[in-house]
């Protein structure tokens, strides 16, 4: 085998570790498009934002952010 053999052989080592690592986590996929998603707390979002501003309603912002990522979307 060559030079660059042993640094590909470590290099899939590193990705097979990786691969491990994650294989504890269930793998989430969306099962929807992100606009479809949670729109119950999307509504409450985009109502706060428009009467009273973006920075006012950082706890619906974080409450829809939360459903998403529920919901498998990284966000």
């Amino acid at each position: 085998m060559g030079v660059g053999s042993s640094s590909q052989n470590s290099s899939a080592m590193v990705a097979i570790k990786s691969q491990e690592d994650q294989g504890s986590a269930p793998d989430l996929k969306p099962k929807k498009k992100i606009c479809c998603a949670c729109p119950e707390t999307k509504k409450l979002r985009d109502e706060c934002i428009v009467e009273h501003g973006e920075s006012a309603c950082e706890k619906w912002i974080e409450a829809h952010r939360k459903c998403l990522r529920a919901e498998g979307f990284n966000v």
